[in-house]
């Protein structure tokens, strides 16, 4: 039960992801109200770094930030990291 509430969150979170990048870059383009850098990155932290980073190579967008290509893969490596980690001390 527990692995699939998990497993739902995750997905939500990742298609959120991909769907800001979706939303600011079309935001940009009109340029319209954008969402928040830190707002990104948040949602990547909270479980949708591959979401976030698969939509920032889809879109093209934010990837002449450094601190978007640097900081989204290390996100996702921290998190693969974390459940190797958890998986593994069982």
């Amino acid at each position: 039960m527990f692995t699939e509430i998990i497993f739902i969150y995750l997905v939500f979170m990742n298609v959120l992801g991909f769907s800001l990048m979706a939303s600011d870059k079309r935001k940009a383009r009109k340029k319209l109200w954008r969402i928040p850098e830190k707002t990104l990155f948040l949602v990547s932290f909270l479980g949708g770094s591959i979401g976030t980073l698969t939509g920032m190579y889809v879109f093209h967008h934010k990837t002449r930030h450094w601190y978007f290509v640097v900081g989204m893969p290390a996100i996702l490596i921290a998190q693969t990291a974390a459940v190797i980690w958890l998986t593994v001390s069982r």
